[in-house]
């Protein structure tokens, strides 16, 4: 897939301050989708964190997403699952490591890829997903 490509893309539309300023700064939801395709189902999304937080350990079920950082930084941990989910019990995840990412970066999550950000400050993302993640079933997971 053209993962790699899009992901440029983002890291491209970051660097223009323009852009940032009047799509990314002015928005004041928590997740915002500036763009959903009727056909092929991938979302333009504007997510604006305003204090700290700490994310679960999460994947995006079947589809993959483009997290870009437009302002602030964000810590994120990747992990990978030990037990997976059974007899309705959440699957078991370890820590593999962990990045801050910083305005201008962007990284790829392949379906599957499982990861949780922490947030100190405000912080401000680009994202694109690969489907609406508001419509998908995730896996259930927790720390081993």
């Amino acid at each position: 897939p053209g993962w790699e490509a899009v992901c440029g893309l983002v890291r491209e539309a970051l660097a223009d301050k323009e852009f940032v300023a009047n799509y990314i700064l002015n928005s004041t939801e928590k997740r915002k989708i500036a763009y959903e395709d009727p056909d092929l189902g991938f979302c333009v999304c504007i997510h604006t964190y305003e204090g700290a937080a700490r994310g679960a350990p999460h994947d995006h079920g079947p589809t993959w997403a483009i997290y870009g950082q437009a302002e602030g930084e964000t810590e994120m941990t990747d992990w990978e699952m030990v037990t997976p989910p059974s007899d309705g019990k959440p699957g078991k995840v370890r820590k593999t490591k962990s990045y801050t990412m910083k305005p201008g970066d962007a990284h790829l999550y392949e379906p599957g890829d499982i990861h949780a950000p922490l947030r100190e400050h405000p912080t401000r993302l680009l994202r694109i997903e690969g489907a609406n993640t508001d419509k998908i079933e995730r896996t259930p997971m927790e720390p081993a």
